[in-house]
């Protein structure tokens, strides 16, 4: 019996397998949807896939950096309990994905799935699903991000946050201890203020009308302001437009160790004592679980499920 791509795919659905075992598994059963599924229960595939519909919103963010090649890579893997994110054997596969990303760049997270991990014969997707059995959580690789070039990582937390920011100067002054400390810096800003934007080029143009939108409906709200004459309230819009570039870009941000100037004089100053030149390229932040559903658990009704 002939089966199609849309059948892999339904079988994936709703199992949680991977791809290339959905359709082996396929294959093997002759495209009957149930025998394949009992094929992959079978094989201990279907207890990883149970575990798929649980919650997986802590786990880690890592960092990998190789010094040799310039290449770094933050990835953020998530698990249903923070203790399991302090798990050796959790931990030693996350610093494996990061380092497969380092090595093979894989274009997502899928691609990465299907890569060998580094130093192995098996596949990440296959020792994810191992972690899932042996551990007992599930577990999701959510995000990665990989720069080339004058880098720096850090992370902060445990593993709660993690920075990476990229640089555009020569080999020379990114070499010197000095850059190396002001890039630390910057990091440390970025995990500490998280700052939406790099510039003002950067944001929007459309978050920047919606801000006038917001900014000029607050003004019509306040007795105070909303007689004003235009012109008035059209230099009010412009210093708030100017406060908001200081609060969410970071290049504008005041330097949270030196309150007088901003990172972009900072760094700027960096460079001249340096005799070079500095700029900040890019920057990723990642914060574990950062906008996912967080499970939530009663106690009272984990002891009252327990006792019945």
């Amino acid at each position: 019996m002939a089966f199609t791509a849309k059948d892999v795919q339904a079988l994936r659905e709703r199992t949680g397998c991977g791809m290339m075992d959905c359709k082996k598994a396929l294959t093997e059963a002759n495209g009957e949807m149930e025998k394949a599924i009992e094929l992959l229960r079978e094989k201990g595939l279907a207890a990883a896939a149970k575990k798929a519909s649980r919650i997986a919103a802590e786990g880690v963010v890592l960092d990998y950096v190789d010094e040799a090649k310039k290449v770094g890579v933050v990835i953020e893997v998530n698990a249903e309990t923070d203790f399991v994110a302090k798990n050796e054997k959790f931990t030693a596969f996350v610093e494996n994905c990061a380092k497969t990303v380092a090595e093979q760049n894989p274009a997502d997270v899928e691609a990465l799935l299907a890569c060998k991990a580094s130093g192995m014969d098996t596949t990440v997707e296959e020792e994810l699903r191992e972690k899932i059995l042996t551990i007992g959580e599930n577990m999701k690789i959510r995000r990665f991000a990989r720069f080339e070039g004058e880098l720096v990582t850090y992370v902060h937390g445990g593993g709660r946050i993690g920075v990476m920011v990229k640089f555009d100067t020569d080999a020379a002054t990114g070499a010197k201890p000095e850059f190396k400390e002001m890039a630390k810096d910057v990091a440390m800003q970025i995990a500490a203020i998280t700052p939406a934007y790099l510039n003002e080029q950067a944001v929007p143009a459309e978050i920047i009308e919606k801000e006038k939108e917001i900014m000029m409906v607050q003004i019509q709200n306040d007795e105070k302001t909303k007689n004003k004459p235009a012109q008035v309230i059209e230099k009010m819009i412009e210093g708030k437009i100017k406060k908001f570039y200081k609060e969410n870009c970071l290049v504008d941000q005041s330097f949270i160790k030196n309150g007088d100037i901003s990172v972009g004089q900072f760094v700027a100053d960096t460079a001249k004592a340096l005799g070079g030149s500095i700029a900040i390229n890019t920057f990723v932040r990642f914060e574990k679980g950062e906008g996912l559903e967080k499970r939530e658990d009663n106690f009272a009704d984990e002891v009252a499920s327990m006792m019945k």
